[in-house]
């Protein structure tokens, strides 16, 4: 019997410029659903090459690339506990907040 293969939707695709006066850089979205509209791939990131310009510049950022979920900081990769899409969407947020009151 053939597995079924599954079928993702790229459900979001944004990139948002944050202006100078708030730490410059940019904020990277992308998240895929599956038939059921489950978040079966995603990548949030926080990219500045003026602070970071290792990894394409990515600062910040969280994905479940090659099968794992992991936190990108600086350059470092760490594993994470994925609760839930929401939890990881609310780490980011917080990450990229704490790393406003340093810049």
């Amino acid at each position: 019997m053939a597995e079924a293969k599954t079928t993702e939707i790229k459900q979001s695709d944004e990139t948002h410029k944050i202006s100078d006066k708030r730490g410059n850089g940019k904020l990277r979205r992308e998240v895929w659903v599956d038939a059921k509209g489950r978040v079966v791939r995603y990548n949030l990131a926080y990219i500045n090459h003026q602070l970071f310009q290792g990894d394409n510049g990515r600062v910040i950022g969280y994905d479940n690339a090659h099968g794992a979920h992991h936190r990108h900081y600086f350059g470092g990769v760490s594993p994470v506990d994925f609760v839930s899409f929401e939890d990881i969407e609310e780490r980011f947020a917080a990450d990229w907040s704490a790393l406003g009151s340093g810049r």
